[in-house]
């Protein structure tokens, strides 16, 4: 079976790519886009102090990204991963992945809580 895209077109999250990760369960669909925004939050906080462990913790947060097809985030987050084993400065890559987090994590929120005009 051929990997998805690393960043589908127009997509937050990739919902053929979730609803094959979670067998089409809406609960556990539910359960995981949850789980997602709880730890992106998370790992997004100790990445701001920028701890010894950055790196491994955007890889962290890539591996969970792909698992919910959220591929921009994954993307994004590669990016910082790549930057810090580098030893680049990483400022602008956290930018990125902080900008990415919010869209998937926003796009979670509206498809759990529906708040915009037409829904």
């Amino acid at each position: 079976m051929p990997s998805p895209p690393l960043v589908p077109d127009f997509e937050l999250i990739d919902d053929a790519h979730l609803y094959k990760m979670t067998l089409g369960d809406a609960a556990l669909e539910r359960e995981v886009l949850l789980l997602f925004t709880a730890q992106a939050a998370s790992l997004m906080a100790l990445l701001a102090s920028w701890p010894a462990d950055a790196a491994a913790l955007a890889h962290t947060l890539k591996g969970s990204a792909r698992a919910i097809g959220a591929f921009a985030v994954a993307e994004a987050a590669a990016g910082l991963e790549d930057a810090l084993r580098r030893g680049e400065d990483a400022a602008e890559p956290l930018a990125v992945l902080e900008a990415a987090v919010d869209h998937a994590r926003a796009a979670i929120d509206d498809r759990f809580n529906p708040t915009r005009p037409g829904f």
